[in-house]
């Protein structure tokens, strides 16, 4: 059962039309979200990363999207698929009307659940993916709904026998992964690429980087990374929301030790 709009209705429901402004212009944005019991894992930071989205989008909030509102329809959807534990998509997208200018700003969300899988792999390779490119600056770092390149990317890891790819800027620097934020390692200085290079703005990522400044023993640096970093980097690894740390162990022919990341994988999994 999904959550349209507060009715529950069958996934195989017909809910969009040829107008939806999410299909036709990405018009959209969206949250995914790990629930685990009857825990929403940071609920608020989700929340309120959705709200600064819509604002950035010119959307309009309504009166009764309270974080109560989010966290309840949330766990109704949940309840409704009968999942203990589960993966969470929200999905806010403009409403119909328009063509690249809206006639309204007012909104409709979407909520699915589906059941909670969560895989870490010993051995993850991964390598560049290079045929398109994310652009710098802020409008990047909100999750909207046109991931075109991600899929692209996937296909292109999936075709080459890789576990992931990370992506690049038209700086040719290195951005993300294509399911998360990326951070490198090199001795004590822990490197992860700034917001304003296109990075998603990950919960997981905000996370971590808080971890990582608790420590008296590591650095956390956020800037501008070239893919030649790669090979001179101790550990990689890769975080989002569900999984939360993803330690990379090759990148072509360089391999990563990752001791450092399953520590702040146990240290993340404690703010759960």
């Amino acid at each position: 059962m999904i959550n349209f709009n507060g009715d529950f209705l069958h996934e195989s429901n017909s809910i969009i039309n040829s107008n939806n402004r999410a299909f036709k212009y990405g018009d959209g944005l969206f949250e995914t979200i790990k629930v685990v019991g009857a825990n929403i894992v940071f609920l608020e930071d989700h929340y309120f990363r959705l709200m600064a989205s819509m604002r950035m989008l010119r959307m309009e909030i309504p009166l009764n999207f309270s974080l109560e509102f989010f966290e309840e329809e949330i766990i109704k959807t949940v309840d409704n698929n009968n999942f203990e534990n589960a993966r969470v998509r929200v999905t806010v997208f403009r409403n119909d009307g328009g063509l690249y200018t809206p006639l309204e700003h007012s909104i409709k969300y979407l909520i699915e659940a589906s059941e909670l899988k969560v895989l870490k792999r010993s051995n993850y390779n991964v390598d560049l993916y290079k045929d398109f490119y994310i652009s710098s600056g802020f409008l990047s770092t909100i999750k909207t709904t046109n991931r075109i390149l991600n899929v692209l990317a996937s296909i292109y890891a999936k075709e080459n026998e890789l576990d992931n790819c990370i992506l690049i800027n038209e700086k040719k620097h290195i951005v993300e992964a294509t399911n998360g934020n990326i951070f490198l390692m090199k001795e004590n200085i822990i490197k992860t690429p700034a917001l304003s290079e296109g990075a998603i703005k990950g919960i997981a990522r905000k996370k971590i980087i808080e971890i990582i400044n608790e420590l008296p023993d590591f650095e956390l640096i956020e800037t501008e990374i070239s893919p030649f970093e790669l090979q001179k980097a101790d550990e990689v690894f890769i975080t989002n929301a569900i999984v939360g740390i993803q330690s990379v162990t090759g990148y072509r022919k360089t391999k990563y030790s990752t001791e450092i990341g399953t520590e702040l994988s146990k240290k993340f999994s404690k703010l759960i």
